[in-house]
């Protein structure tokens, strides 16, 4: 897929595809359960992979320089619970939101890739064979959330690029801690009067604590919000909401398959 092709695709989703990312009161908001929204993949989403050519046949090579191994998938692939064995899950060619698929690399056993995916648990690793269809390349950006301070910090090749403030989840709903992926970067319409605000990085995580009667889906993500007075409380479902104009940032710099770590 082209990065144009990419930046084109646009994709209608329910608001609440994403869990903890309404407002503090969502039947108020508009992020109730029958809400829907229009989201679309944000420019530059293919960038950092090289999408122009096809990968080659054979164990993909390795990549030197510093970053996170990332892995990109041109096929519809199956994870398996370890190298050659039981299938964990079928992943499409593309993610739910048409996003380009995009894995962060956790480990390597020759051809096949550890990877992290929506379709696996919280923590949960799938193994991918990577003789076909797949082409690694590293991505130089990190995130790391501190849920006792509520802060993100985004690196760049191990320096701090940003550290902002974030709202994170209620006592009721917590923000689950571990390592996740970016999946997808979407903009929405209406930002003023959007819940997720202008924009979303959306995770590989589940929040495993929904509140009851919760309707939604259960992705985690860090997005904006047309809330700015809940950021830097304990008030979301487990996503971490942050100011517009950083986040359209990090929209436009961090890389799809970027690390991200909630401790």
């Amino acid at each position: 897929m082209s990065r144009a092709a990419a930046a084109a695709v646009v994709v209608a989703a329910t608001l609440t595809a994403l869990a903890g990312c309404g407002g503090d009161d969502d039947s108020a908001r508009g992020g109730g359960e029958d809400s829907r929204t229009g989201l679309r993949i944000a420019p530059g989403s293919g960038s950092g992979s090289p999408f122009s050519r096809r990968a080659p046949a054979g164990p993909p090579a390795v990549i030197p320089g510093r970053g996170s191994l990332t892995a990109y998938v041109s096929r519809a692939s199956v994870l398996r619970s370890r190298p050659g064995g039981p299938v964990l899950s079928r992943l499409a060619r593309q993610t739910r939101f048409k996003s380009p698929r995009v894995l962060h690399v956790v480990a390597r056993r020759g051809a096949w890739l550890g990877v992290l995916a929506p379709e696996l648990r919280n923590g949960q690793v799938g193994w991918l064979d990577a003789s076909r269809n797949t082409e690694l390349f590293r991505v130089p950006y990190s995130v790391e959330a501190s849920l006792s301070r509520r802060v993100v910090t985004v690196r760049r090749l191990g320096r701090v690029v940003v550290s902002m403030p974030v709202a994170i989840g209620s006592p009721s709903t917590p923000t689950p801690r571990g390592t996740f992926a970016v999946t997808d970067k979407l903009l929405t319409e209406n930002p003023a009067t959007n819940p997720y605000g202008c924009c979303i990085l959306a995770l590989t995580g589940h929040q495993p604590q929904l509140s009851q009667g919760w309707g939604g889906g259960d992705r985690l993500a860090i997005h904006a919000t047309n809330s700015p007075q809940t950021i830097g409380e304990a008030t979301s479902k487990g996503c971490l909401r942050a100011a517009s104009p950083i986040m359209r940032r990090l929209v436009k710099q961090v890389p799809l398959g970027t690390p991200v770590v909630f401790r």
